[in-house]
């Protein structure tokens, strides 16, 4: 299928090249999956700025979503793909590969690191997509810690997802401090914390807070520190959708049917 990028697409194609740290916040639909891939076809064939890509996703995505992506678009069929998911003989064969795109899920991580050491392989990839970056939003997490080891490794990253902050802007602390290593909203997440936000529940007699609600302004503020290298959009801003039509289709059952589902 030839791709014909509306021009939402083509921008956010253009934005992913021209830096090296993006966020997509791009609603499902709008298709986040194809512009990197183009992005990535570009900056790989055409200006020769990247070699190899690591796109770190849920299992099924990283199994369905990004192999059916690269089939799909007529420009992109000289691309090759390796997913690494599976029994490790199968994520071993993926790596060793060596293909244009690795793509592997986000919960082995620990094992693709310990896989290379084991094996004595560089880390090829001068390139990291993390597709559905809420899922980094725990500082806590293994994964966020293996995560930011492998970003001291590559020269470009891209976060792509529809909800950035789905428990509230403290997830903001991890998933950007991911991309840009505290540039923007800082190295330690007690300063963005004291910054931005104020108890809203704690505990008076041991001082332990419960809840953090932002301050005012403290939401326009975060969105400003992160413009430079985020793009957001949603959908119902960009697709043309046709009118909803709703039709009641009246269902009888008899009195061998039950009578709820």
């Amino acid at each position: 299928m030839i791709f014909e990028p509306h021009a939402y697409q083509q921008f956010c194609i253009e934005y992913l090249k021209q830096h090296k740290i993006a966020a997509l916040f791009l609603d499902m639909g709008l298709g986040k999956t194809s512009i990197t891939l183009t992005a990535i076809h570009d900056l790989m064939l055409d200006s020769f700025e990247v070699s190899r890509v690591l796109v770190v996703a849920p299992v099924r995505v990283a199994k369905d979503t990004w192999p059916k992506e690269l089939e799909k678009w007529d420009h992109l069929q000289h691309m090759t793909m390796a997913v690494a998911v599976g029994t490790p003989k199968q994520r071993e064969a993926a790596i060793r590969q060596d293909a244009m795109i690795t793509v592997i899920n986000r919960e082995n991580l620990k094992w693709l690191t310990e896989f290379l050491h084991q094996n004595r392989m560089p880390f090829r990839y001068d390139m990291l997509v993390i597709d559905e970056l809420s899922g980094f939003k725990s500082y806590k997490s293994q994964r966020f810690k293996l995560m930011r080891q492998l970003r001291a490794k590559v020269r470009r990253i891209v976060g792509l997802t529809g909800t950035p902050a789905p428990n509230g802007l403290m997830d903001l602390w991890a998933e950007i401090g991911l991309l840009d290593r505290g540039e923007r909203l800082g190295r330690f997440i007690g300063p963005y914390r004291e910054r931005y936000f104020r108890a809203s529940s704690y505990n008076p007699q041991t001082g332990i807070v419960y809840r953090y609600e932002p301050k005012p302004d403290a939401e326009q503020e975060i969105y400003d520190r992160i413009s430079d290298i985020s793009i957001s959009m949603k959908a119902l801003d960009y697709l043309d959708m046709p009118a909803c039509i709703r039709n009641t289709v009246p269902v009888y059952l008899d009195d061998n049917e039950p009578s709820t589902f």
